[in-house]
């Protein structure tokens, strides 16, 4: 065996003892609701690998507009911390985030919902990892007088059932329904926990838009529009609407008063290889839940 071949097996020994290391150290804490002291613990765990890790990769992320500021975020700071690391990410939306990691074209995809039958039908050894949770919060214009919805009236709105703002308290004006594309997390989502309850469907009449971030600009500049983003989108451009009396805010989504939740991911394609296990337990650790809950999502387990 020559020197260089050794060389070579010693440094991708080195690389999986790290990812395993840094996985293990976010799964526990994720797993187990760590309490303040072993989450000190997963933090020193986290920070010594990293920092002690003289290795190159390069990961490819792709997928779910909404899981996309946490993965943007993770990578910033973990690239900062090992600077041997690149990590691009793309935010296109669950479905083909979950197509991309399935065929080969990305190393890591992105979710919002869980994985469908289909799904793991067509790609059986795609790998899911829930690194938080989110929920999804119905908005409208801040200038718009209604506050709040029932749930029925929401799914009523959707279905193109209720089309005027005075049938729910507002003006007498028509309500723009704003919707995600098919294929979308959110829309998933939203479907589930909204629609189907009341055996109902999205109107083709709603207009599509392409990812949270478009859906929150089209109701910041339409008075009259009505749609749903995750909670980690919300801004002071939009007013998000009470729930039969519920906010959505992240306490009440943990207490179970507000109806609306969901879990995140990121999936790789087969057991993840060392430099995505490396990528994964970040995620995982304190340091990538505190990430989460940074950015108004909500964290696998206390990080404050």
């Amino acid at each position: 065996m020559s020197g260089g071949a050794a060389s070579g097996r010693t440094v991708i020994a080195a690389l999986a003892a790290v990812a395993v290391a840094m996985f293990l150290a976010g799964y526990f804490a994720s797993a187990f609701a760590l309490s303040s002291t072993s989450q000190t613990n997963v933090k020193t765990v986290t920070t010594t690998v990293i920092e002690t890790a003289g290795l190159n990769a390069r990961l490819n992320v792709a997928g779910s507009t909404t899981v996309a500021p946490i993965v943007e975020e993770a990578a910033r700071r973990f690239s900062e911390l090992y600077p041997g690391f690149r990590i691009s990410v793309a935010a296109i939306g669950s479905g083909p985030g979950i197509k991309a990691v399935g065929s080969g074209e990305v190393d890591i995809g992105m979710a919002s919902r869980d994985l469908k039958e289909e799904e793991f039908e067509r790609w059986p050894d795609l790998k899911p990892f829930k690194i938080a949770m989110d929920s999804i919060a119905v908005v409208v214009h801040p200038s718009n007088p209604v506050s709040g919805l029932t749930l029925e009236q929401v799914a009523k709105i959707f279905a193109g059932e209720i089309r005027n703002w005075k049938e729910v308290g507002g003006p007498d004006k028509p309500i723009h329904v704003i919707t995600r594309e098919k294929g979308s997390g959110t829309r998933d989502c939203f479907e589930h926990a909204v629609m189907k309850p009341f055996g109902k469907e999205i109107s083709a009449e709603a207009m599509v838009q392409q990812g949270n971030p478009k859906v929150r600009a089209a109701v910041a500049n339409d008075p009259l529009a009505i749609g749903y983003i995750s909670l980690g989108f919300v801004d002071e451009t939009v007013k998000p609407l009470k729930i039969d009396g519920v906010e959505p805010r992240i306490e009440n989504v943990l207490k179970g008063t507000y109806p609306i939740k969901r879990n995140l991911y990121v999936i790789t394609k087969g057991d993840p290889d060392p430099a995505e296990l490396m990528f994964i337990g970040y995620l995982l650790s304190a340091e990538g839940q505190k990430i989460v809950e940074e950015l108004g999502y909500i964290p696998l387990y206390p990080v404050s």
